[in-house]
Parts: C-alpha cells; structure tokens; sequence
C-alpha cells in the first residue's frame, strides 16, 4: 500500500485565487503537489504568518492544504481589531469557506469524500458549520473554538478538540457542553484540556499565551487524528 502521507523534499507553496469573487487562498502541500486534503480556517487575526506556517506544517505532514483569506488580505494584531473585524461581513466569510472547500476536492490526490478541516478559535466556529452540512467532511478538529448547538446526525465527521483550561472567551461549560452534544448524536468526540494554557495557546506569535509544550502536544493529536480519518 501507498503512504499518501509519505514526505521527502520541499513542500509546494502557492496562493490561489477562488471561483466567483471569493478573493484568494494559502495553499500548501507536499512535493509531489497532491494529497489528501485538509482546510484549514484561520483565528479572528486573519491569515497571517502563523497560520500560513501551520498550511506549511500540513504539508509537510503529507496533507494538501487549503486556507482561505477570510478578511481579503486584512491582518489585524489586537483583540479590539479584531473584534471589529470579525463583526464584518459573516456571509462573505462563510462563502469564502464553501469556495475554498470546493476547491480543494478538486485537488490533485484529494478524494473529494474524505476532506478534513482544522479551525482556530474563529476558524472553529465555521470548521463546526461545514463538518455539520458538508457530507464529505469525515475529521473536524476544533482549537479553542466552539459554536451553537444543532443535530449533529447527519454529520459523517468525528471531531478532536484542543481547549484552554483559563479561557474567558470559550468557557469551559460550553466546551463541555459541544462534546455532550456530539457524543449525544453519535459522533466520536474526543476533546483534550491544556491545564494552565489560555485562548490562543497553539499561535507561537501570542506571546502572551502561546504553550509551545502544550502546542507541540496538540499538533501532534491533530496529525495522528487526521491521518486516521482523511484518506
């Protein structure tokens, strides 16, 4: 059997731009240019540095990435940014994450049934809106990120959780409260707690509450995780 998660040699890096007017793309893979696919949807600060680096890290894991700008080419550096920033245009965010799904089954390697998605605190919210509607999501992992609550039966996906035990912004109750909610519907949830970690904890350039060990250990979970599920 083939590793389609097999690496070696420079990963391939390129922006794209999505159909319609849906603006552009970060997309990353490994350097034979296909393999399985993964979106990744970016936290409220838009698609800076750190997470093109996490496409990067995907790719390097054997996956091709797809993250697609959410704010048009805006990146924000402070909580009050972006708060006003992630009040805008919630349509065209959702839009831009259905294009970018879209584009990436009809990658090179991607079987367009067996998609993953990985979001961050924002990013989750809309990682949770697609694993719920979009039958070929099979493996949704949440960073520090939660959404509403919705019947999940129809949802083929299992999904992993990355959460901050001191986080004012994603309650613990709520978290708790998601995992109930999948498990209630028959989805496999696992979901890991940090102890000590903040909101945040996973992006090496909040300095004020990035884990690198607590970091390190989730990005670990993710790639065992995706690899099992996205093939």
């Amino acid at each position: 059997m083939v590793d389609r998660h097999a690496g070696g040699g420079p990963i391939v890096r390129k922006w794209i731009e999505l159909s319609g007017e849906h603006g552009r793309a970060y997309r990353a893979a490994p350097p034979r240019d296909e393999g399985p696919g993964v979106l990744m949807l970016h936290a409220w600060w838009g698609l800076n540095a750190t997470f093109q680096a996490m496409c990067d890290r995907l790719a390097e894991a054997g996956f091709l990435a797809i993250a697609p700008d959410l704010y048009r080419g805006v990146v924000v550096d402070t909580e009050e940014a972006a708060e006003q920033e992630a009040d805008r245009d919630e349509a065209k965010r959702a839009a831009s994450v259905a294009a970018a799904l879209d584009r990436l089954r009809g990658e090179p390697g991607v079987r367009p049934g067996s998609l993953g998605v990985v979001g961050f605190s924002m990013g989750a919210y809309y990682a949770l809106n697609v694993a719920a509607t979009d039958p070929s999501v099979v493996a949704a992992v949440l960073c520090y990120g939660t959404g509403p609550d919705r019947d999940w039966t129809a949802s083929p996906a299992a999904f992993q959780g990355h959460y901050a035990e001191l986080d004012p912004f994603e309650p613990l109750d709520g978290v708790y409260a998601l995992e109930r909610a999948l498990r209630r519907d028959g989805r496999r949830a696992e979901f890991h707690l940090y102890p000590g970690t903040r909101h945040w904890f996973m992006e090496p350039d909040r300095s004020d509450a990035y884990d690198e060990g607590a970091a390190e250990l989730a990005w670990g979970r993710t790639i065992a995780f995706l690899r099992e599920r996205v093939d």
